[in-house]
This record gives structure tokens, C-alpha cells and sequence, in this order.
């Protein structure tokens, strides 16, 4: 088995407390560093998680010859200049979702992974888990006939004005944190949309506080989402087809993976092994790195997840449905 890749992370975020231990567990990642802006922060923070070195900038991190690839979790304002700055330091990248809502950003952080020859891969980390796979697999075999429909939704309450979800200053917002999922889901089933149309309702944090989108792609497929950060828990995923629908109650965090075969004869449940996500995509990059594996996500899908995010937010501010 070829050496574990060196893996250190940008900053302290809170998301890291799900990515940790799945590194820690995994005999192909050894997570060596932690980065702060505060060397006291950082240490503390590298004790707390029981990682080896702890750095007092971003930059003192990318200067570690022997971390081969760093994780991320910045504010979205900051993934992309940190994802060129990585890779310019010779770093391969895991960039938390979402990427940029601006499809240049995205192209140039790409741009700049190609020239100094390293991987970039925006960590959609439900994308790798094998609940995922199999709701392709199903609806590729015609198990719901011709796709038609696909639904999604996901939300949660805060209102808290200084988490950073909430700060327009940091490109917070409901679209932006976990909308972005139902965005993805629906092009990961449906392909990439030909019209797009956003509402939303801006809270008094000066950011949506629920955004719905509906999108057409080609074929005929319609997709509809909702997603919000001021209404109760919700996260679901159907694809609707003309001979059933395939149901996940747990898409996103895959914590459950029952995939509901729903059809006039009755409802099949289809019940997976739990794996961590965050596990699955830190093994995909380190795979890649070591040559043994493709990163499965790369330029094309994280561009056109930009477009998409970039185009539903035009349509929320104009009020109007918008080609894209």
C-alpha cells in the first residue's frame, strides 16, 4: 500500500470537527497540521484534535515542504484565493463547498492547479458515499422509467447575526451554504439546466434567509428546491420518474442511507452501509495523488456548479427567470 499523503488544514472552522476523525481513522490520510491566525488558537486547537504540528499563519502551513495536500474550510469569500495560493505552493487541495458563486474565480483557481500541476477538488463529500453511487446506478438502470422531476430541500434555524453563515460580508446565505447541495444534487441527476428561476427572502442579516429555485434542463426534466437557514430541519432528495420515485430522507449527510424505490406496487426500501463522507473524499484526492485513482470531482462540475449559483442569484435579484 503506497504511503499515506501528508495532509494539513487552513484554519479552525467548525466543519473541521467532521473531517478529523475520518482522517485520523484512515490508513491512506496522515493529518500532520493545523493553521490559525493565531498561533495560541492553533496549538490549543492541534492538542484538542491530536495533530502533530500547528502553524500561526496560512502561509507558514503552505511552507511545510512535507504536506503534500491541505483541506480548505475557509470563508467562501477566501476559497478560492487560498485554493491558488495552495496550489502555488506546490500544495494538492480539497475546497470546501461552495467553491464561488463566480464562474471566473472558479476557472482561475483551475487554471492555476493546471499549471503548477496539482489536484483541485471542491469537497461536495456526499458525492462519494456509496448511498449516492447506488441512486445513480438506479436511476441509470430505469428503475423510475424516464426522469421527470427532481426535488430537493435543506434547512435549518439560526439566527445568530455573527455566525459566519449569516454574514453577507463572507458570501453567507442560505443558497450559498446548504442550497448549494440541492443545486448539485439536481445537475448530478438531471444534467446541466437550460432556464433558471430564483426567489428569495433576505433577513435581517442582510442575506437569504430562504431562497427557492427551479431550474429546466434538457429533455424536459424540471428540478425545484428550497432551502433556508430560519426554518425547521428538513433535507430530502427524490428523483420522480414516469414509472415511480427513488426517495432519500438523508442525501446530504448520509448518516441513514435508505434509498425509498417508491412505485404503484408498493415502496422498496434499499438500505446501505453507513461510511463517513468526509473519509471517502479525503481517500479520493490522496488516491489521486498517489496515482491510483481519478478525483471524481474536478473543473467542469465545480464551474458549472458556480453558473448555476451565480445565474439563481441574478434571477432572485431580478425577480425573473434567466437562460442560462
Amino acid at each position: 500500500m503506497a504511503a499515506p499523503v501528508k495532509w494539513g488544514i487552513l484554519s479552525t472552522a467548525d466543519i473541521n470537527r467532521k473531517v478529523i476523525p475520518g482522517a485520523h481513522e484512515s490508513p491512506k490520510v496522515d493529518l500532520v497540521g493545523v493553521a490559525s491566525r493565531d498561533r495560541a488558537r492553533a496549538e490549543a486547537y492541534a492538542q484538542k484534535w491530536a495533530i502533530e504540528r500547528a502553524y500561526g499563519s496560512y502561509e507558514e502551513l503552505l511552507a511545510d515542504p512535507e504536506i503534500e495536500a491541505v483541506y480548505i474550510p475557509l470563508p467562501n469569500t477566501m476559497h478560492c484565493e487560498w485554493s491558488i495560493r495552495a496550489v502555488e505552493a506546490g500544495k494538492h487541495v480539497l475546497c470546501e463547498k461552495p467553491m464561488s458563486r463566480d464562474p471566473a474565480e472558479v476557472e482561475a483557481a483551475f487554471d492555476a492547479a493546471e499549471r503548477e500541476g496539482r489536484f483541485l477538488m471542491e469537497a461536495f463529500m456526499y458525492r462519494h458515499n456509496p448511498q449516492t453511487r447506488r441512486l445513480l446506478e438506479l436511476l441509470q438502470q430505469g428503475a423510475i422509467g424516464e426522469l421527470r422531476v427532481v426535488r430537493s430541500v435543506f434547512s435549518y434555524s439560526l439566527f445568530d447575526s455573527q455566525n459566519i453563515r449569516l454574514r453577507p460580508d463572507v458570501d453567507g446565505g442560505a443558497l450559498m451554504d446548504v442550497g448549494c447541495y440541492c443545486v448539485s444534487g439536481s445537475r448530478l441527476l438531471a444534467g446541466e439546466p437550460e432556464q433558471i428561476w430564483g426567489r428569495q427572502l433576505i433577513g435581517e442579516t442582510g442575506t437569504d434567509w430562504v431562497f427557492m429555485g427551479s431550474m429546466e434542463f434538457p429533455a424536459t426534466v424540471f428540478a425545484t428546491f428550497h432551502c433556508a437557514t430560519s426554518l425547521p430541519e428538513r433535507d430530502e432528495l427524490e428523483a420522480i420518474g414516469s414509472e415511480g420515485s427513488l426517495f432519500l430522507d438523508d442525501p446530504w449527510h448520509c448518516n441513514r442511507p435508505v434509498i425509498e424505490l417508491r412505485r404503484e406496487d408498493g415502496t422498496e426500501l434499499i438500505e446501505l452501509e453507513r461510511e463517513d463522507s468526509y473519509r471517502l473524499e479525503l481517500e479520493n484526492l490522496s488516491d489521486a495523488i498517489r496515482g491510483e485513482a481519478e478525483p471524481l470531482l474536478g473543473r467542469a462540475d465545480a464551474v458549472e456548479q458556480a453558473r448555476a449559483l451565480e445565474i439563481l442569484t441574478r434571477s432572485a435579484r431580478s425577480a425573473a427567470p434567466v437562460a442560462a
